[in-house]
């Protein structure tokens, strides 16, 4: 009976979002202000996510701290981004891969939003980010990265990248782990076609840095991956990609 489900639900699933996508984007992009922008873009996710019959519980919201601070995600599937969007507060500017600003109409759609997009390929144009990002910390502003800089077709919870870990400890914020659950079988494991499932997303109280130094950062970062795994449900994969953190990359 799944198999049955699954093979009616993904067309269906796809059919809807392929209908709701453009109006959403153009919605966000006619927006008057970065605020309302984010807030259509926050409701459309929800609405998207209702009209395909998806839950999307959220807990923890409480741990978020007022001004600046980091948030620190894993990353299963391309709807990630969306989801954490709908499930953070407004005044929260993601970090995305430099990608997905080229994708037709999508990619205008996250501009509008705010979207800070960083070049992963090239250490100057990722250096010139990573300034750019801590001055936003400076003053007050609070970022979501999903700090394992990609995501697989296979389970499991990647290497950390330092970049924003090196980041909060020099700003002297704090970073709070969260994790999506659900999403990898929404839409993940290379499929061209959904399958339902819920989504959970969970935040974990904050964790602050105990200084302003490389080895405090690194500190930030196995602390903050621990939760992450603990509350995203999957194995730890570090061991089978050892090496594959950067200590400069977003």
């Amino acid at each position: 009976m799944r198999r049955l489900f699954d093979l009616i639900y993904a067309p269906f699933a796809a059919l809807v979002l392929a209908l709701l996508i453009p109006p959403v984007c153009v919605a966000v992009i006619l927006g008057p202000s970065l605020a309302v922008r984010r807030q259509t873009g926050r409701l459309g996710v929800r609405l998207m996510m209702a009209c395909i019959g998806v839950p999307v519980r959220v807990r923890g919201l409480e741990h978020l701290p007022a001004g600046a601070g980091i948030v620190v995600c894993n990353h299963a599937s391309y709807l990630d981004g969306i989801v954490l969007t709908a499930a953070l507060p407004p005044h929260y500017s993601f970090v995305v891969q430099d990608g997905a600003e080229r994708w037709p109409l999508i990619g205008r759609c996250l501009r509008a939003m705010g979207v800070i997009f960083v070049n992963r390929a090239e250490a100057r144009a990722g250096a010139r980010t990573t300034r750019v990002l801590m001055r936003r910390l400076h003053q007050g502003e609070a970022l979501a990265i999903f700090a394992e800089g990609t995501f697989k077709p296979e389970p499991g919870l990647l290497p950390f990248k330092a970049g924003a870990f090196l980041m909060a400890a020099r700003c002297g914020v704090a970073v709070v782990p969260a994790a999506i659950r659900g999403s990898r079988r929404l839409y993940g494991g290379g499929r061209h076609l959904p399958r339902w499932s819920a989504l959970d997303i969970e935040v974990a109280a904050p964790l602050v840095p105990d200084g302003s130094d490389r080895d405090a950062a690194l500190r930030l970062r196995d602390a903050a991956r621990r939760e992450v795994l603990r509350l995203c449900g999957e194995h730890d994969r570090a061991p089978a990609a050892a090496g594959a953190s950067g200590d400069s990359e977003l």
